[in-house]
């Protein structure tokens, strides 16, 4: 349930995207052990425990705290449902507190969740004029405005460019140094205003406001979310029971370019020399599902979740380590 700055409308706030595709990519069974690695406030977990029985189990994590608190009111007097305060790359330790070895299934909706930007205090979003944080969770690492008034302009503006894909990066970069020399930058409005300047009317066009790309760039890299994203993959993975399923919601091509890459590497066979006699390879322990988009309907009904990208993995075999013993 996550979307990109701007785009929320609160009468949306806890509308799961996708939610047919989510249950059926999942497979849910009733009686089987699940993971919602993003809980946000619980659009999806929700749903999910709809279709779980009394033996069916839901652990849900969120590294952001306030989404914690909201999963303990919402479902705290639920026995089926473990609640754990985590980012991706804590999922295994996770797991382990919970005593589960193995699972049905891990969820997975990235971004930033809509209740984080309607906060104005917590920093993401232009639209609303509040401290330049963008952390996911406010008592660790250093906030936006932070990093913006130590980082040089070469490591600013490489932020810019990979993780925004921000043609202009050198500028804004060049200009946030020349603005911190004056008065360091303090608030959300602060910045976006900055960036309007240095791109220009010209930036506005298919209404979408000319710090977009920044503000993206800047929250990802202050959260390690793409970091946390490619160690998150490898802990669930290994988590899968046979038959177990990945569902992965991406809301930008950086994600969704991760997301595929990593399961068409473990989904396939290297490419070997015709030439050459054939090795004896391994089949491969997971089946890649594609990708699902979701329906013009949902479009019209959800804008958020316009640019969501489905993709699914299914664990198809034991890890070689598993089936020799």
């Amino acid at each position: 349930m996550n979307s990109a700055p701007g785009t929320t409308k609160a009468k949306q706030q806890h509308q799961p995207v996708m939610p047919v595709q989510v249950l059926n990519g999942l497979c849910v069974k009733r009686e089987g052990k699940f993971v919602d690695a993003t809980y946000g406030r619980g659009g999806h977990s929700s749903l999910l425990l709809e279709h779980l029985n009394n033996e069916g189990r839901l652990l849900v994590i969120d590294r952001d705290p306030q989404a914690v608190s909201a999963a303990k009111q919402r479902h705290g007097a639920d026995p089926r449902v473990l609640i754990a305060e985590a980012c991706f790359a804590d999922l295994g330790e996770a797991l382990e507190s919970c005593a589960w070895a193995k699972v049905d299934g891990v969820l997975m909706d990235l971004g930033v969740s809509s209740p984080q930007l309607d906060q104005a205090d917590r920093g993401f979003s232009f639209l609303h004029d509040g401290p330049l944080d963008m952390r996911m969770s406010p008592q660790q690492g250093i906030s936006a405005a932070a990093w913006l008034d130590n980082a040089d302009s070469t490591e600013i503006s490489r932020v810019l460019r990979e993780y925004g894909e921000e043609r202009q990066a050198r500028r804004i970069a060049q200009a946030i140094i020349r603005q911190r020399e004056l008065n360091p930058l303090q608030t959300t409005k602060q910045l976006a205003e900055l960036v309007a300047k240095v791109l220009g009317p010209a930036a506005r066009k298919f209404n979408k406001h000319p710090a977009t790309r920044t503000f993206q760039a800047i929250r990802i890299h202050i959260n390690d979310e793409l970091g946390q994203l490619q160690q998150g993959l490898k802990a669930a993975m290994h988590a899968l029971s046979v038959g177990g399923r990945l569902v992965v919601i991406s809301f930008h091509s950086l994600e969704d370019r991760i997301v595929k890459q990593v399961f068409k590497a473990v989904s396939t066979n290297p490419s070997v020399n015709r030439r050459l006699p054939m090795p004896d390879l391994p089949e491969p322990e997971f089946k890649n599902h594609g990708k699902q988009l979701p329906t013009a309907t949902e479009i019209e009904a959800n804008a958020r979740s316009r640019s969501a990208v489905l993709r699914v993995l299914e664990r198809v075999r034991k890890p070689q380590s598993e089936a020799v013993l």
